[in-house]
């Protein structure tokens, strides 16, 4: 495998992130549009391989199937439109898994070069395109419960993280003077912990998040109102009555936004302190993680904000692409830390 080999396939894995995270923006396009169960069986929708499902063939499939009736009714007929967003779904997920496992025989076959850590992490990411496909089914199986809307969004985020993950780590064998793999092993070890708990923050906001915007009928999404009422207020107070547990959960959420948000700060900071003029990439993928954190909160406000005549669903899909962006700045924050104390580690044993 020579360099120009190389540089030709260690950008596959950068390519089926791309892929990835264009499936999650499907998947919160059939969110805002209540889609999930526009196709209630798996893998087949309405019993066919296509979308095009009409009125009647819904109908006849019901009737075929009553046990399989989602939270609709079976009164309910989907739209054509809201059966091929789920239908291009599925086919994107399909889709994707020949460039995994071409990336698991890449990286398999040229392991001596590559190294364990890359041919590891292919394999993992192929194990984790499984385990969504699962969960797809969990979701469909319990007509989008919101811990299966969780469940799918945050094994989603993982699964790009990992990729870039790879990417990074592959990118590194190749050259490893670029830049971005400036940060010492002595940083790095500072900035360890640091990184971790943000890391973590980050992620536990981002299941926060899907849980309020996925419960049936919106209840959590709709807690605090609509209008100036709901926000930066909720229900028009600073501290409404968390007795009803919609309201509890929204501002649960609310107070791990205002957390994460201190932290994401604080670690920019820290970062800037320590190593003043040198933070690198290190830097610009945490101050990023804020950046993102801070338009995303401004965007979630918005959301009910202007929702007095009906949500605007369409700052909601960007609100969760928002957050899906700032687990990955931040998980890339991880990643450079972890590639540079394996860097020294590997050093010392040579």
């Amino acid at each position: 495998m020579d360099e120009a080999g190389d540089e030709h396939q260690v950008i596959l894995p950068l390519i089926i992130a791309a892929i990835a995270l264009l499936i999650t923006i499907v998947g919160g396009t059939i969110r805002i549009h209540d889609a999930g169960e526009s196709c209630p069986d798996w893998p087949t929708c309405f019993g066919s391989w296509g979308f095009d499902s009409s009125h009647e063939q819904q109908e006849s499939w019901w009737l075929e199937n009553p046990d399989e009736i989602d939270s609709r009714g079976e009164q309910h007929r989907y739209s054509t439109f809201e059966i091929f967003i789920e239908w291009s779904h599925r086919l994107l997920v399909g889709i994707i898994a020949i460039p995994i496992f071409l990336n698991v025989f890449i990286t398999n076959r040229n392991r001596s070069k590559v190294g364990e850590k890359v041919r590891g992490l292919a394999i993992f990411s192929a194990i984790l395109l499984l385990l969504q496909a699962a969960a797809g089914y969990v979701t469909v199986k319990f007509d989008n419960a919101d811990w299966t809307v969780a469940l799918h969004l945050v094994l989603a985020s993982v699964f790009i993280s990992v990729l870039l993950w790879q990417w990074l780590s592959w990118k590194r064998v190749i050259e490893p003077q670029l830049g971005v793999f400036s940060l010492t092993s002595s940083q790095a070890e500072s900035m360890k912990k640091p990184v971790g708990i943000m890391l973590i923050a980050v992620l536990i906001l981002l299941i926060l998040g899907a849980w309020v915007s996925s419960t049936s009928g919106g209840d959590y999404n709709q807690a605090c109102g609509v209008g100036s009422e709901a926000w930066p207020l909720c229900q028009g107070e600073v501290a409404p009555d968390v007795s009803q547990t919609p309201i509890l959960v929204q501002m649960v959420h609310r107070v791990a936004v205002l957390i994460v948000g201190g932290l994401l700060f604080w670690g920019s900071q820290r970062v800037g302190k320590e190593f003043p003029g040198k933070s690198g990439a290190l830097g610009i993928s945490i101050t990023s993680a804020f950046y993102l954190w801070a338009i995303n909160l401004f965007v979630g406000g918005l959301y009910l904000f202007t929702a007095t005549d009906g949500f605007v669903e369409w700052l909601s899909l960007l609100h969760l692409v928002l957050a899906v962006a700032t687990f990955i700045a931040i998980a890339v924050s991880a990643m450079l830390v972890e590639i540079a104390i394996s860097a020294a580690a590997e050093g010392e044993k040579v």
